[in-house]
């Protein structure tokens, strides 16, 4: 049943892993170049992950447990992921005379994250109401 809340947050959450990043750079350096995530190969691979976990989480409707587990995962990701760019964003901001300004692309794990929390409460929704039915047979 793709008809569900949660694909709609795991297709939400597809868009801020898999498109948003290749038009929202992460933070402006020094010289006014805008740095896109494609500029680190961590970041590639990372972002590649959390965006086939949503949709591998998409079409497993039929296994809850798997779709919840596939979650789970993908917010761990992009906690590592928000991690990295904090880390990364300390250590920019020492860099010479011209500050480098942060981008509004550092956010896009925070806006994930929140989806996929969302997506994995209603997937949690739905299995206790199947559990239920099942108990009433």
């Amino acid at each position: 049943m793709l008809q569900r809340i949660q694909t709609i947050y795991l297709l939400l959450a597809f868009l801020v892993t898999g498109v948003l990043p290749f038009f929202i750079p992460l933070w402006a350096m020094a010289d006014g170049k805008a740095y896109l995530f494609m500029q680190n190969q961590l970041y590639v691979v990372i972002f590649g992950l959390s965006t086939t976990l949503s949709i591998l989480s998409i079409f497993s409707y039929k296994k809850r447990q798997n779709q919840f587990v596939m979650g789970r995962l993908n917010i761990i990701l992009n906690l590592i992921l928000l991690g990295l760019f904090v880390y990364r964003s300390l250590n920019l901001s020492g860099e010479t005379a011209t500050v480098s300004e942060k981008g509004i692309g550092m956010f896009l794990p925070i806006v994930a994250i929140v989806l996929l929390v969302l997506a994995n409460k209603a997937i949690k929704k739905d299995e206790d109401l199947v559990k239920s039915v099942d108990r009433l047979r």
